[in-house]
């Protein structure tokens, strides 16, 4: 008997697409009649984003609708045509994902034949959704092994130049108004010897940063340490780790250094840079306590949890003393996760690639076409300021929004670029797919601990250890078939328990 399911349904049509075939109303209708076709499946919300691109939708009003519905137990599943309707982002549909998980809520895809309401409907979203944060550190790692090659050729790698230099085309030089107060910096600095007091002087003397603000004490001290000032400008130096974390300093040895004009000479930069690091305390980090991969996923047959001794790196049961090392069911958990990978149905997947492709072309094509109405815009911006047809303050209140939309595409074309490349090449055969989720297993022990464990989360129920053997049990796993009645696999018959 089918579960009584209160149901939304998504539609989300672009203005290009609003014909006969692609119009919302046969959107609606088809949803309407898969919903019909479910006993005891009723709809009660349709969420309609007419006209809306696909680039960012979690912040539309009717997504906030439909996710406070999701929360609130009025509806507990939605229909949508295919995926890409539902988000184009990567990084949103999975936001969407786990929503609908913690919520225990289902999403149905008509056009993928997703429906996780079914045990393989949610074995198939959940692989996907492991699948596409693998592929997101590819690419990456292939945006940033650009990176250095581009910075020993002197080329920008993004973003603007630090204060008191600018990007002329490929050409890096001294900024001619901006100059001054950077070298300002250094002798004010040596005169008061606080970053504050420096930020106070500037602000009374009317020097402002770029956006027109006000210097701080961290904005003064990353400027007189920046070597750039000494005619030393350093590039691949940093690396962001993702969404709403702060930048990282690479290691020393990934640091390139590249000649420049300088602003201060080298001593005077070396005696204020003498003063800073006399100043700085520094404090030992408190070392990070050990995080073990299956921890609070592993139980003793007799239901009690088991714990990690430190000392031996053994989880043990403190009632019934079994006992296993944290290597062996590390290696354990590996080897059937091969055979949970490879058990995957491809082709749905290929689909879904090679829709995000074509859509990510559009997306690159769209962004380099917006790219050149900012730069447009910005240079027109100039003429005006240069003319005196435009204020300063009036020229500040324009430009800093638009410089700052254009580096926010500066940043995201070449992550498109990487992305089309690596979508490109996985489509040119069934067997490349084949091979990326083999290779999710080959590169296991390569991956970050956060990206391995966050796997073990998604698709592990939980691991149970008696004294003779193993049993794994997936979240939602398919019948294997030389089992297919059954949902956990066990390991191990001989298995002998460390003494």
């Amino acid at each position: 008997m089918e579960q009584s399911k209160h149901i939304g349904i998504w539609i989300r049509v672009s203005t290009d697409q609003q014909v006969k075939e692609e119009s919302p109303e046969h959107h609606e209708q088809r949803a309407r009649h898969y919903v019909e076709s479910k006993k005891g499946w009723t709809v009660c919300e349709v969420y309609r984003l007419d006209a809306v691109s696909g680039k960012s939708v979690i912040n539309h009003p009717e997504a906030k609708r439909m996710l406070s519905d999701i929360r609130s137990g009025r509806i507990t599943g939605l229909v949508f045509s295919k995926l890409a309707r539902l988000a184009r982002s990567t990084r949103e549909l999975l936001e969407f994902a786990d929503i609908f998980r913690k919520e225990n809520a289902d999403l149905i895809s008509l056009a993928e034949n997703i429906d996780t309401s079914s045990p393989a409907g949610r074995l198939f979203f959940t692989v996907i959704s492991a699948m596409a944060e693998w592929e997101r550190e590819e690419i990456a790692s292939r945006v940033q092994a650009s990176v250095p090659i581009r910075a020993k050729l002197g080329k920008p790698l993004g973003g603007q130049a630090s204060f008191g230099y600018q990007w002329n085309g490929n050409d890096f030089a001294i900024h001619p108004t901006e100059a001054p107060i950077r070298k300002l910096m250094y002798e004010l600095f040596l005169k008061h010897q606080r970053k504050y007091a420096v930020a106070e002087e500037l602000y009374q003397r009317g020097f402002r940063p770029r956006n027109g603000t006000k210097f701080t004490a961290t904005t003064i001290d990353r400027l007189l340490r920046d070597s750039t000032a000494k005619g030393l400008r350093r590039s691949n130096y940093t690396k962001s780790p993702g969404k709403d974390k702060n930048w990282t300093i690479k290691p020393e040895s990934e640091w390139i250094y590249i000649p420049c004009d300088a602003i201060v000479s080298e001593e005077t930069w070396n005696e204020c840079n003498a003063i800073l690091d006399a100043q700085t305390k520094r404090r030992t980090p408190v070392g990070k306590k050990a995080v073990y991969l299956l921890s609070g996923f592993a139980f003793c047959t007799c239901g009690t949890p088991m714990y990690v001794q430190h000392s031996s790196k053994v989880y043990s049961c403190r009632k019934c003393k079994v006992r296993i090392a944290v290597a062996d069911l590390d290696e354990i958990y590996q080897q059937y996760l091969k055979e949970y990978l490879v058990s995957i149905n491809h082709a749905d997947y290929m689909a879904q690639c090679d829709t995000q492709l074509r859509e990510c072309k559009i997306l690159l094509d769209t962004s380099r076409k917006e790219r050149q109405k900012l730069s447009k815009r910005i240079n027109d911006l100039l003429e005006l300021r240069l003319d005196g047809s435009l204020s300063k303050e009036r020229y500040m209140e324009t430009y800093v929004p638009l410089e700052a939309q254009l580096q926010q595409i500066d940043a995201e074309l070449p992550r498109l670029e990487a992305e089309i490349d690596v979508r490109t090449i996985s489509l040119m055969s069934s067997d490349s797919v084949l091979t990326e989720v083999r290779t999710l297993h080959d590169e296991w022990n390569n991956l970050a601990f956060e990206q391995r464990r966050g796997i073990v989360e998604t698709i592990t129920t939980s691991i149970e250890v008696g004294q003779s053997d193993i049993t794994i049990n997936l979240a939602y796993a398919p019948p294997l078939p030389q089992n297919p009645k059954n949902t956990s696999h066990h390991f191990m018959d001989s298995y002998s328990p460390p003494t």
